[in-house]
């Protein structure tokens, strides 16, 4: 199934606000839209930089690379907007209580 690890509480993080965290061999980007919680690969496919540094577009449910504005989609990973034409990696949420975990490969 995959390993289960709590990140944090639900209320560390406000709504259309993301947070790295560094699990593993995985950097992973937390984004909070509502009472929604998206966790996708924190590496920019284009150039390896953090999308936890970038902004989230809430109504568009996309995480904005900061260093050329490629957007991803926080459901799929899979590119919006170039230069990035490869996906990043989606882990799983679960939300248990208050908890906000991801589930590793």
């Amino acid at each position: 199934m995959g390993e289960r690890v709590v990140l944090m509480r639900r209320e560390e993080l406000a709504s259309g606000e993301v947070r790295r965290f560094d699990v593993g061999d995985h950097r992973i980007a937390l984004v909070r839209i509502g009472d929604d919680f998206y966790a996708i690969g924190d590496r920019c496919s284009h150039e390896d930089y953090s999308l936890a540094e970038g902004e989230v577009w809430t109504d568009e449910c996309e995480l904005e690379c900061p260093r050329h504005g490629s957007t991803f989609d926080l459901r799929t990973g899979e590119p919006c907007s170039l230069p990035a034409t490869k996906p990043v990696p989606v882990y799983r949420v679960e939300l248990d209580g208050d908890d906000v975990a991801v589930v590793l490969p």
